[in-house]
């Protein structure tokens, strides 16, 4: 978490992650349950353990928490799909890898992820945008992924910003509908079936006979926790 927009008057930077920690997983939760405008810092800071004085020397504003906790999701993105495809050439791996990492870090942060939703436009003008920003690199790694494919011919030319956000919103559908898809299906299943379901519309030939194996591949390197970079 980066929280570089957010000013304190505590100068250990590791001093000011951990409280940010305890802060934002107790706003989360908070928010949660009872939406933005309804928590008060008093309660975070009993949910967190600390005072609520204590949360002032880590932010100024409740408006601050929000978006640490909503930087927590995009720092998520920034950070673990470059790692999930690091050293990848193969287009269609790389391609089902960046879609992979999305979904877990969506999993990883499922409450975070409905926040966004819910709870984006309570921040101030300039402060959505720093949240679209980071959401738009993002989407630029999934751009990358998706034209190998296509340069390849893996997959047919298609609208690379529509194709994005069919990605974006399946993997956000993890937690947005998690009461029912939890229940049914696990995430290993839910991510292979969404790529099935995207990629069968757009998939060309070559692609479509690569597809079985490199899912494979996918879910095989999802057991071993990633050690598959060839």
């Amino acid at each position: 978490m980066t929280g570089s927009e957010v000013a304190t008057d505590v100068e250990d930077t590791e001093l000011v992650q951990r409280r940010r920690a305890q802060i934002v997983a107790a706003a989360t939760e908070l928010f949660s349950k009872n939406g933005f405008y309804r928590t008060t810092v008093k309660e975070i800071a009993k949910l967190a353990g600390i005072s609520p004085g204590l949360v002032y020397l880590y932010v100024r504003e409740k408006e601050d928490i929000l978006l640490l906790v909503l930087q927590q999701v995009v720092e998520g993105y920034a950070t673990e799909i470059p790692k999930a495809i690091k050293g990848i050439d193969d287009p269609l791996l790389r391609l089902m890898r960046t879609v992979d990492a999305y979904c877990r870090v969506v999993d990883s942060h499922s409450a975070a992820t409905v926040l966004a939703y819910r709870s984006t436009k309570s921040l101030s003008a300039h402060r959505r945008e720093t949240i679209q920003d980071r959401e738009l690199e993002t989407n630029a790694i999934v751009a990358d992924a998706i034209n190998g494919c296509m340069d390849a011919g893996l997959i047919r030319r298609v609208n690379v910003d529509v194709l994005i956000y069919q990605f974006v919103l399946a993997a956000h559908g993890w937690a947005l509908k998690s009461w029912y898809l939890r229940s049914r299906v696990n995430l290993d299943d839910y991510i292979a079936g969404c790529l099935e379901n995207l990629l069968t519309g757009v998939m060309l030939p070559k692609g479509q006979n690569l597809f079985d194996g490199t899912l494979q591949r996918l879910k095989e390197n999802s057991e071993t926790g990633g050690a598959d970079n060839a």
